[in-house]
């Protein structure tokens, strides 16, 4: 792999090329993982095993992702709790899960190596807990059919992000901490390679050119385009924009999941994740009437598996002998919409949400030990002693299924030397992600992006593509853009506005004319932020930085928009209220988006779903 003498950049201590003394700060890489999640690190830690000389560049600080918000668990079929599960289970529930619109090869090789995974965290510090035999501890979760989530209490996401870093620096791997990649580069021969990324140093202003012929993009989700939202500040749609900007699809784009549960008092917190472990220890969710609603929400597939009364819910939670599980565990998408109806029924808490119970159901002890993370969350936050009384929760927008179009065994897009994984990526987990599947979504297939970057680096020898100048400039000259514009706009008032028009108009329940009208409103607000307005200067400028994460959420919700208007069916995370129901016509394709010729909006195209092999198909007979 390549080898250079580098001097240290005197801000990060990084290492910086001579070259970037006179100019535009620059580093040479075979690899360039942008994000640092669990993905990124995952691809990352595979990229330097495989000899390719990495770095990391995050928007953010190093640990502080939204993997940590993932708490309930790692899904891995291991058999620890159940003997019976393996991944041919594990897959077809991940099949179904997605309401059979996944890419098969993905699930299949998700399922299958998924364990392999875990024990290799274990391998490497992680710390679980345990059963009574002393095996990796799994607790259940919505839509497995067994107990597989492989956790460390509430804080599953910390523990893996601990691991995954101090891997990390073991190999010594260069990370470019606050640093938000703004463009991908390409081959100056005009072959459509990719070359590199160009980004800028959050702190001071100053661009930087990272030449890699091998980047992945681990980017996250796009959450924070809708009002309501788990997603932290970092998750604009970055590595969607990107790609799309680079010539690569997204797919599945129309497939946005509303976490069933979310904090919705007090208003400071709303949104605020709520994690599924809760219901996975024997949680219940209740009306202000104090009924148990989920039982009259039991989907017709799901009823030969679901519990139909309380004292049969109630017996599974004590014995688990029997597989009909409570209908609070059924996959989140049904959860979601139950509770959404309550609500908008008139039975909803007096805050807009429903209840949350665990209180009633699980001794003090149990909860602050299996739940320390919610415990302390509540206690703080909204002043809620959940070991004593329930919580108010609410739907939040959490994870988007859709995501750049990837190949299944390597993660490669349509762009040479671009590789996608974890939430940036799409076809994984079709209509439907289930609980916990995130996890060990990052761990697979940032092992098999990182270590096909590489390969592919490795196996360009002298050829590498080289950056060409115009490029740079012309990225420099966007980003500073809104500092040009005379008598503009804002920035935060089209954030705000594009937040309340994706919250009311493509949010959990959707209807033709709504989405007609919400692609209208994004028209206008992309020409709005064409006049956007940054004051003062580079150094300590968030409304800068809105300003151009504000150019990748406006691209991803006409993706988004587009896609789910076009769906005109109702399946997993999109909900059509004027198509209530799945169609088989629409079960049997996926739709496609490319940026159009002009780059000022997507195209949508449809796609015939890969078609399953035989010896996979009898898992739903």
């Amino acid at each position: 792999m390549t080898e250079s003498t580098h001097d240290r950049h005197p801000m990060t201590g990084n290492e910086m090329s001579p070259s970037a003394a006179g100019g535009i700060e620059r580093h040479q890489y075979d690899v360039v993982v942008i994000g640092a999640g669990g993905a990124g690190l995952r691809a990352a830690i595979a990229a330097q095993e495989a000899g390719a000389r990495t770095a990391i560049v995050c928007k953010s600080l190093l640990g502080k992702a939204h993997t940590v918000m993932a708490e309930g668990g790692i899904a891995a079929a291991m058999g620890n709790r159940w003997p019976e599960d393996n991944w041919e289970v594990h897959f077809r529930d991940t099949m179904r899960g997605g309401k059979m619109l996944n890419n098969w090869r993905m699930a299949q090789l998700h399922a299958q190596e998924a364990p392999e995974r875990v024990m290799e965290l274990e391998d490497w510090g992680a710390l679980f807990d345990r059963t009574e035999d002393g095996l990796i501890s799994q607790r259940d979760f919505g839509g497995h059919k067994y107990a597989r989530l492989a956790h460390v209490g509430d804080r599953t996401g910390l523990e893996m992000i601990r691991t995954l870093q101090q891997r990390a620096f073991q190999l010594g791997i260069d990370v470019f901490m606050e640093c938000t990649v703004t463009e991908l580069l390409k081959d100056a021969d005009g072959n459509g390679r990719i070359a590199g990324a160009f980004g800028y140093w959050r702190e001071t202003g100053r661009f930087v050119v990272f030449e890699a012929p091998s980047v992945v993009l681990a980017t996250g989700g796009i959450g924070k385009s809708f009002k309501v939202t788990s997603n932290s500040w970092e998750y604009t749609g970055d590595g969607h924009a990107l790609a799309l900007r680079a010539g690569a699809s997204l797919i599945n784009m129309e497939f946005v999941q509303f976490h069933p549960t979310g904090m919705v008092w007090p208003p400071s917190v709303k949104g605020l994740l709520v994690t599924e472990s809760v219901r996975g220890d024997g949680g219940v969710l209740k009306n202000a009437e104090g009924k148990r609603f989920m039982f009259d929400y039991i989907p017709e597939y799901f009823k030969a598996e679901t519990a139909d009364t309380v004292e049969e819910a109630d017996r599974w939670y004590d014995d688990k002998k029997n597989n009909r599980r409570p209908p609070e565990l059924l996959p989140r998408d049904e959860v979601a919409r139950a509770i959404n109806s309550e609500i908008k029924a008139g039975r909803g808490s007096p805050h807009g949400g429903i209840y949350l119970d665990i209180a009633s159901r699980r001794t003090p002890e149990f909860i602050r030990k299996r739940l320390p993370s919610m415990y302390h969350q509540f206690k703080e936050l909204a002043d809620v002693d959940i070991t004593a009384e329930p919580m108010e929760i609410g739907p939040t927008c959490h994870y988007v299924m859709g995501g750049v179009e990837v190949d299944p065994d390597t993660e490669l897009s349509a762009v040479p030397g671009l590789y996608a994984v974890g939430e940036c990526s799409g076809g994984m987990h079709g209509s439907n992600r289930l609980g916990g599947n995130s996890l060990s979504d990052l761990l697979v297939f940032g092992r098999r992006a990182g270590a096909a970057a590489a390969s592919y680096s490795d196996g360009l020898g002298g050829s590498r593509p080289a950056i060409a100048e115009q490029d740079v400039k012309a990225a420099e000259q966007s980003a500073l853009a809104p500092f040009e514009v005379e008598g503009g706009e804002n920035p935060y008032t089209i954030q705000q506005d594009l937040q309340q028009s994706m919250n009311d108009l493509v949010g959990i329940i959707r209807e033709g004319a709504e989405l007609e009208r919400s692609l209208a409103e994004i028209e206008a607000f992309k020409e709005r932020a064409s006049r956007m307005k940054v004051e003062g200067h580079r150094q300590y400028n968030p409304g800068w930085h809105l300003s151009i994460d504000l150019r990748n959420m406006l691209i991803v919700s006409e993706a988004i928009a587009k896609a789910a208007l076009a769906r005109e069916e109702s399946r997993g995370g999109h909900t059509r209220n004027d198509f209530p129901g799945p169609d088989p016509v629409w079960g049997s394709k996926n739709l496609v988006v490319t940026l159009n010729a002009d780059g000022t909006g997507v195209e949508l195209t449809e796609k015939p779903l890969p078609e399953m092999p035989d010896e996979l198909k009898k898992y739903f007979e």
